[in-house]
Order: structure tokens, then sequence, then C-alpha cells
């Protein structure tokens, strides 16, 4: 019974006992223990499997059960132990409590009158400073008082003496008193109310209007409008006069500075008038060397009278500048139909000159009418055309002496005069535009003059392939048109031209590159570059010289040359012309033709050797393949095919070394022409028997290992053949060796066969597998139940674009499985 009970308190403890995961983990981090009486998870029998291991170890079972009654007893004493230390915990809790409740009493008690103190304080402190805050505001009215009465009695003052020296004219004394009086009045704004403060701001404007009127009779009797300049040099009147027309109405200071200039240019108006010989195009540096001499004058006589934030100088050149733009304007209106190319160059070239000396001379900060726009410097760029631009002249001489490639000096600041005058002959531009467009179409006649009287380059293999040399011409000569026409006009005149040069970018295409490129010949007559595209088989290509490859190579080269430099061209007008214009610049179409003739030059050298390799692979599929008993070395077709590829690869490589990338693409579109060829002149090659099926993959493997090595062919330097190449070469000949593999495999059992055919060949049909059936020569009623075979086990194609993938992502294949498993197994073994 005692046991019964035992057993029944102890499921009763193991059900009250029953903690959560959470309670288990905070009470094992408090108590960490490493008993297993202490674990969660105790299981008695596996406790005392471990306390008697064996049958002997039960000899001490007594001793182990008195080891466990004396820590149950130890457990029963500290457990008791803490009952009772936790009787009196409810009880200090509570006393506790309260005697925190009163210490908060006590404080707020403490603040309380900590904050009635603070008031008290306040108040004393107020009343300390009422009499202080009075004296203050007291002391700051008088202080202003008797600062608003010293200022009425200087303005009083002021007043009558800016009266007395005004009918003086007093104007050294007017101009300093005059400023102190406005400094003044701007203290009594708030007090206009006061009649007498009114009355004396009446007396100020009225004395600035005297003085106003007065200055402006006294410039006008020193400088009448009719005769001529007053003789002398300058009135100190008249510079003390400036000084106070500095203070008055700016209106006084712009009517001075008109009535002057109009007064200094009337002479000029006089000299060029319209029916004078000296106002045509042909002598307007007289314009220029007057002003100059002008401007000279202006600075012995009056340079001293005019305060220098005038600018009177640059304000005369300026008008000056506006009257001649309006004048030139004028007779070439009159006289259109005498401005000659020439002759307007000409008037520009002395206009611009000009423009340079007065950025030179001033900084432009009296340009105010908003003809002109300051241009934002351009961001550096690594563009050919970006260098600096010298005069037309100075450019013209460098040509001529070839010293282009010299450093250029930093380019200057941009002018803010540019266009001032120049702008009037932006009208007249047409004549440049037009005789640019006859200079262009003679020099473009020129170069196919030439090219035919001096023939086709001299091969190089050296250097690479040259570039024609009228290429270059043809760009400086626009670069000197681009460089003549900004100078001018960055408007429509710039589009104009621009016009003009895609015309002739085209010409030089087709009448120079184009229309050099060696013609192809065949038996139904000649061939035009576009035909070169649609090759039909069979027929026979006559084979180009060495000069007529050059010349090919030479035609590329400079075809690329153009076409990289007509991109920097659009990129230099497009800086060039007004950025509202900037849409309407594109050379896209000439680019394309540029690259079209680069195409064509391409598929030109293709096709030579294309055609010459044709009668090595016709003689491959005419040879009795059957009749082959033993492997030799490389048959003579293929001996062929090497020669023509030694011979003409060094020539194009050489000729085509300053442009890499197209070598690379005639290597890739060879292979990409080539290797499809062979592989159907293989297919040709029937019946074959196994010899001769071992000696064509001998000699198939031969000319893979050329086609390899055919970028450095003959090269003294061998190089590493482009990637892109290299794998097209080793896809397109390595189906050719596996064709030729199964048609070495032996065709029973036919599932064997039909396995070996899936396997080796990635894009299997039956049109190919009829083709290698042919080379084996198996009659038809053989290749049907063949062919049967392969359409049953030849994989079912995916429904959808993408069932391929999903479908080996859902349902590896058991291989993959396998795969997988090995895998796994490796890693855990690495793991252990």
């Amino acid at each position: 019974m005692m046991e019964e009970e035992e057993l029944e308190f102890v499921e009763e403890l193991e059900a009250v006992l029953q903690l959560t995961p959470d309670v288990q983990l905070a009470i094992e981090q408090v108590f960490p223990s490493q008993d297993p009486l202490d674990r969660a998870d105790f299981n008695a029998v596996e406790y005392i499997n471990t306390l008697f291991p064996t049958e002997q170890s039960l000899a001490n079972i007594d001793e182990v059960v008195n080891k466990i009654r004396l820590k149950i007893r130890r457990l029963d004493d500290n457990i008791r132990t803490v009952v009772r230390g936790q009787t009196n915990v409810g009880q200090d809790g509570r006393q506790a409590l309260e005697e925190a409740q009163k210490a908060i009493q006590q404080l707020f008690g403490k603040i309380k009158d900590i904050k009635d103190k603070a008031e008290k304080s306040e108040q004393m402190v107020k009343e300390i400073t009422r009499d202080i805050k009075q004296l203050d505001h007291a002391k700051r009215h008088l202080t202003t008082s008797i600062t608003t009465l010293n200022h009425l009695h200087m303005l009083a003052g002021g007043v009558d003496s800016l009266e007395a020296m005004t009918r003086r004219r007093q104007y050294g004394e007017v101009a300093n008193l005059l400023q102190g009086v406005m400094n003044v009045l701007e203290h009594f704004h708030k007090y206009m109310g006061i009649p007498q403060i009114r009355q004396l701001s009446e007396r100020v404007k009225a004395a600035q209007t005297e003085l106003g009127q007065q200055i402006l009779a006294d410039f006008e009797e020193a400088f009448p409008s009719q005769g001529t300049k007053r003789p002398g040099g300058p009135s100190n009147v008249l510079r003390d006069a400036c000084l106070v027309a500095n203070i008055l109405d700016p209106r006084i200071k712009q009517e001075i500075i008109k009535k002057f200039i109009k007064q200094h240019l009337s002479e000029y108006l006089v000299l060029f008038q319209e029916n004078q010989d000296v106002a045509w195009l042909d002598k307007i540096d007289r314009r220029y060397a007057w002003i100059k001499r002008q401007l000279v004058d202006y600075e012995e006589k009056y340079g001293r009278m005019f305060p220098r934030e005038w600018y009177m100088t640059e304000r005369i050149a300026v008008e000056f500048c506006h009257v001649t733009r309006t004048e030139l304007a004028k007779i070439m209106r009159t006289r259109a139909k005498e401005i000659e190319v020439k002759l307007l160059l000409f008037a520009i070239q002395r206009t611009t000159n000009f423009e340079g000396f007065l950025a030179k001379r001033f900084s432009g900060c009296t340009l105010t009418d908003g003809t002109l726009k300051k241009l934002e410097s351009p961001p550096p760029s690594t563009n050919p055309f970006l260098e600096d631009e010298p005069a037309p002249e100075m450019e013209e001489l460098a040509m001529e002496k070839g010293d282009l490639d010299q450093p250029k000096k930093p380019k200057a600041p941009d002018n803010p005069f540019h266009g001032i005058v120049s702008k009037c002959f932006e009208p007249h531009l047409y004549v440049y535009i037009e005789s640019q467009d006859k200079n262009l179409g003679e020099l473009i006649d020129r170069f196919v003059a030439d090219f035919k009287a001096q023939g086709p380059p001299k091969p190089n293999t050296d250097e690479g392939g040259a570039v024609l040399p009228s290429c270059a011409d043809l760009f400086v000569y626009y670069k000197k048109c681009m460089v003549q026409c900004s100078q001018l006009s960055t408007g429509e005149p710039m589009i104009a031209l621009t016009t003009i040069f895609q015309k002739y970018l085209r010409e030089y295409a087709w009448k120079i590159l184009s229309g050099n490129l060696p013609k192809t010949t065949s038996s139904s007559g000649g061939l035009t570059i576009s035909s070169l595209l649609k090759e039909k088989e069979g027929s026979e290509v006559a084979k180009f010289t060495l000069e007529e490859l050059c010349l090919i190579c030479s035609i590329l080269s400079t075809a690329e040359y153009c076409l990289a430099t007509t991109q920097q061209l659009e990129e230099k007008l497009k800086e060039k012309v007004d950025v509202s214009l900037i849409e309407r610049i594109n050379l896209t179409g000439e680019m394309d033709t540029f690259s079209t003739v680069i195409s064509s030059s391409i598929q030109l050298l293709v096709q030579d050797l294309d055609a010459a390799c044709d009668p090595a692979l016709t003689a491959m599929s005419k040879m009795q393949w059957q009749n082959v008993e033993h492997v030799g070395d490389q048959s003579p077709y293929v001996t062929s095919v090497i020669l023509h590829i030694k011979q003409n690869v060094p020539i194009i490589r050489d000729n085509l070394a300053s442009t890499r990338k197209y070598f690379t693409q005639f290597c890739i579109k060879f292979a990409n022409s080539f290797i499809p060829k062979f592989i159907t002149h293989l297919f040709k090659c029937k019946p074959i028997s196994m010899v001769g099926a071992e000696q064509l993959l001998l000699d198939t493997h031969s000319l893979k290992m050329v086609l390899l090595d055919l970028p450095s062919i003959g090269s003294q330097v061998v190089r590493k053949a482009p990637a892109s190449y290299t794998k097209i070469v080793v896809k397109g000949m390595t189906r050719a060796e596996m064709i030729l593999k199964v048609v070495m495999a032996p065709h029973e059992p036919l599932v064997v066969f039909v396995d070996n055919y899936i396997k080796l060949l990635t894009d299997c049909n039956t049109e190919t597998f009829q083709k290698i059936l042919d080379m084996k020569g198996l009659k038809r009623s053989e290749q049907s139940s063949m062919l049967e075979l392969l359409r049953q086990r030849l994989p079912t194609p995916p429904s959808g674009p993408e069932g391929s993938s999903s479908l080996s992502l859902l349902a590896p294949t058991p291989e993959q499985e396998s795969s997988r498993i090995r895998k796994l197994e490796k890693l855990i073994k690495k793991r252990l």
C-alpha cells in the first residue's frame, strides 16, 4: 500500500511540475546544473542503468539507496528553509511601500516651499528694477531726441548751403554736400507728416531737379549738337558736374552719356555715308582705323573728365559697333549683287579681328542690349576637333607646312564682343555657303582624277594599310569651313553648311571608296558590290591580285577613319551651333554609308579567299573515297586550301594592322562562310569506306588546326585568337568531325547506331541523318527502317518556349539524381 501511495504521489507531483519550455530554459540559465536529476527529460530507468550497469554493481545497492535518501533529506531541509523565509516577505513589502509614500509626501512639501520662495524673490526683483527701467526708457528717448534735433539742424543748414552752391555752380562742394543731405533725409521718412520736415524734403527735390537741368545745360553749351567740339582740355566744372550726376537721378547720367557719344560720333556718320566710296566693304579697315584714332583722342582730351565707373571709352566703342552694324546692313542690302566671296570673307575677317581687339581692350560690362550671347565653356573632351582653332590664315599656313600635329595654345576665353558687328553679315552668308559647295565639288573631282592618275596604293606590309590621303584633306577642309562659319554665325548658316558636308561625305564614299573597289567577274559578266552578298554557287570568280587586296584594305582603313572622324565632326558641329538647332545636326546616314563600305570591303576579302578554296572543296567531293585503301598524310585538297590561306591572310592582316577589329571580323565571316560550305561538300563525298572516313577525319582535323591558327598564320608574333572566333571554328569543325565519326560507326545494331548519332550530334534531325546514311552507301530500303527508328527515339520538343527548362527543373533524370547523391555523400564525408 505504501508503494502504491508513493507512486500516486509521484504521478501527481509530475503533473504539477510540468513546466513550459521557456520556464525550463530560464531555470537552466539561472541555476545551471550537470546533475541528471535536474534535467526536464529525466528518465528513471536510464538513470538506474547508469548507477548499476552490471549485475556485480548491485552488491552496493544499499549504499546507493542511503546516498539518495540523504540527498532527499537535504533537499527537504532546503525547501523548508526557503518556505519559512518567505512568510515575512509580504509584511516587509507593505512596510517598505508605506515608507516610500511618506518620503514622497515630504519631498512634495519641500518642492512647494521652494516654489513659493521663488515667486516671492521674483516679485521683489520686479519692484527693485521698476525704477531702473523707467530711467532707461527716458535715457533712450532723450538720446533719440537729441540725435533727431542734430539731424534736423544739419538738414536745414545743408539745404540752405545746397541751394546757394547750386546757384554759384560749385559742383565739387555740391557733390559731397548732396550725398550727406540725402543720407540725413533718410532718417526723417517716418516724420514726413510734420509740415516743416515735408517742406525741407520738397526743397531737396527741387534742388536736385535744378541741378540736373543746370548740368545738362552746361554740357549742351560745352558740346553743342551742331558745330565742332569745344577746343582745349576738359573743364573742371564739368568734371565736378559728373560727380554730382552720379548722385542724381540715373536718367541725368544716361542723358549726358548719350549726348556726348552722339556728338562724338557725328563726324563718323558724315565721313562714311552710304554714297561714299569708303563706305563699301573693300575699305572696311578705314572704319576701324577711324574709331581707334577717336578712342586715343578721347583718352587724351576727355579721359579725366568722366568718372572711371562710367566706362566712357567702352561705351563709345560699343555705340560705334551698333552704328556700324546698322550702316553695313543697309549698304549690303542695297548692293547685294556686288558681294563676292573673297570680299565678304575679307570684311568678316577684318571685323572679327576688330571684335577681338575690343575684347582685349574692354571687359564688355556695358553690353546691355541683349544681342550678344556668352556661351558656356564646353566640357573637356578627347575629340580631335576640340583643339584650339587658330585664325583661318594661320591654319591654312599650317596645312601647307603639314604642321597640324604641333601643340596648340590654350583656348582663349569667350569674346563678349563676338557678333556685335559681324552679325550683319549673317543674311549674306549664302554666298559663302554656295562657294563652299562649289569648292567641295571641285575637291571631290580632283580626288577622283588624282586617284585615277596615281593608281591604287602600293602594298604595305610594315605599318598596315595606308589611309587614302584625300580623306585627311577633305576633313581638314571641313574643319576650316566649320571654323570660319562658326565665327560668322552659329544659326541657320551652320545648318546649311552641315547639309553641304553631308552631301560630299556621301559623294566621297560613293566616288572615291565604293567606286574604286575592285569588281569581280564571272561567267555571266560583271557583278556590282551589292551582288557580292548574293554568291551563286558554282560561279568561277577570278582571284584578286596583291595590289587589289591592298587597295581593298586601304579603302577599308579609309572608311573606318572617315566613320570615326564623321562622328567627331557631328559632335563638334553640335557644340558650335545654337542650342535650339542641335537636334537638326545628324550625320547618322553618312556614318551608315561608311559602315556599308567597310562591310562591302570585308565581304570582298572573304569572297576572294572563299572562292580560291572552292576548287579544292570540289576536288574533295569528287574523290572516290570508297577506294581509299590506307590512311596517309593530309590530302592534296587540304594542302591547296592551306596554301591559299597562307597567301591571302598575312597580306590582309598586315594591311589591316591599324584596324585590328575589322581583321577579326574578316576572320569570323570567313569561318562562317567556309565551314558550312566544307560540311556541304563533305556530304557530297559518297559512298565512303571506313578507311576513307578516317582519311577525311584526319583532313578535317588538319583544317580545324589551320583555321584556329588563321589570325596569326604566317606571323612572327603569335597572338591568341579572339575567343569569339575560336568558338565559331571549334563548334563548326567539331560538327564535321562528329559527322565523320557517325559515318565510321557500324550501322548494326540499329538502336546503338541511332543512339550514337543522337549523342554525337546535338542538332540531330532526319535530314542530316539521311545524308549520313547516303555517305555510308546504304540503300533506300535500309534507310527507311533506320529513319523510322530515329523518329521514335528523338526527344519530343517542348510545347512552350520554356518547356524544356521547366521540365528539367521539375523532373531530373536518373543520371542527375545519382550525381546529386554522390555529391551529397562526398560533402558529408568531408564534413565528418
